[in-house]
């Protein structure tokens, strides 16, 4: 009896480089950028996507006097190359940091509601406690943090709750009270307190579309986002500094967290701050991370550091 053997040949897997090569591809469009940014030359790259491209039996990019264009199998390979390297990346950060919590490279988001009055003072904190940590900062808003987190281009991010924080974990760093805020002639500056009830009617300003704290002082006072409007309503500011002038110069009133207040915004500015009663809202300023991080033992001792701050 003769039996046959059949042999089949083992598939070749992509490998880390060649993933790489093509996510840099995707970032910059051509092959000459995508090879400097890797720190090679374009026929090394080029090669590269080629064995990537046999090895997945499929096009990866077509290659257009315009530029690179991804094939649909190029856009998938990337969006699955994403995860794959992010992952590869926290292994190496864990491993030359294990042992040394907070050491070497940390990529930290921050939103500008935060960022301005908290980092000032926990900066010198995390300098004399980590002093081997090499912190980047990244400040931004929350919906873009959140991403970056997710993409794995983020270790962490300061952001204010409550926000949609699926796909994260978090760990809590203070409770941030919310403050009436008006002009010294307003008749809010006059009483001890002022409820949130009083806040109807009034001329609310905020800050633009994509801050979390517009969000915030929205639902604390159960306000419909204000429209713009061809006599000028609609007020909204860039940034709480802006907006802290434009109440003291009389335009409307506002919602300030203790965190700014504490830090002296308005002290210079013609306003007046009061309390929003026994009720007053708060925003939850947390540490947040990507769920399955290896980075996680290290937000949420930073998280435990800032509490201190």
């Amino acid at each position: 009896m003769r039996i046959g053997l059949s042999y089949v040949t083992p598939t070749m897997l992509p490998t880390l480089r060649q993933l790489q090569y093509l996510k840099l591809l995707a970032d910059h469009g051509s092959f000459s950028r995508a090879a400097e940014a890797a720190f090679v030359t374009q026929p090394t790259l080029s090669a590269g996507i080629q064995e990537l491209e046999r090895n997945l039996g499929a096009p990866v990019v077509d290659r257009a006097r315009s530029g690179v264009i991804l094939t649909s199998v190029g856009e998938e390979t990337v969006r699955r190359a994403q995860d794959v390297l992010t992952r590869v990346e926290d292994l190496v950060q864990a491993a030359r940091s294990a042992g040394q919590p907070l050491a070497g490279r940390f990529r930290l988001g921050v939103i500008p509601t935060i960022a301005p009055f908290l980092l000032p003072k926990a900066l010198p904190v995390l300098r004399d406690r980590f002093p081997k940590l090499r912190l980047y900062l990244r400040e931004d808003m929350t919906a873009k943090l959140v991403a970056g987190l997710k993409a794995g281009a983020l270790d962490a991010a300061l952001i204010a709750l409550p926000y949609d924080t699926a796909g994260l974990e978090t760990a809590p760093v203070r409770d941030d009270e919310l403050f009436a805020a008006s002009s010294r002639e307003h008749r809010f500056a006059h009483g001890e307190a002022v409820e949130l009830d009083d806040m109807q009617g009034e001329d609310v300003i905020l800050l633009e579309d994509g801050h979390c704290l517009r969000e915030h002082a929205l639902a604390a006072c159960s306000l419909e986002a204000p429209r713009n409007t061809p006599d000028g309503g609609g007020f909204a500011a860039t940034s709480l500094h802006t907006l802290v002038q434009m109440v003291g110069s009389g335009l409307g009133v506002s919602l300030l967290p203790a965190m700014a207040v504490e830090a002296g915004l308005a002290d210079q500015a013609h306003v007046a701050i009061r309390h929003l009663g026994v009720d007053a809202p708060h925003r939850e300023i947390v540490v947040a991370w990507r769920k399955g991080s290896s980075r996680e033992s290290e937000a949420r001792l930073l998280a435990e550091t800032l509490k201190g701050v």
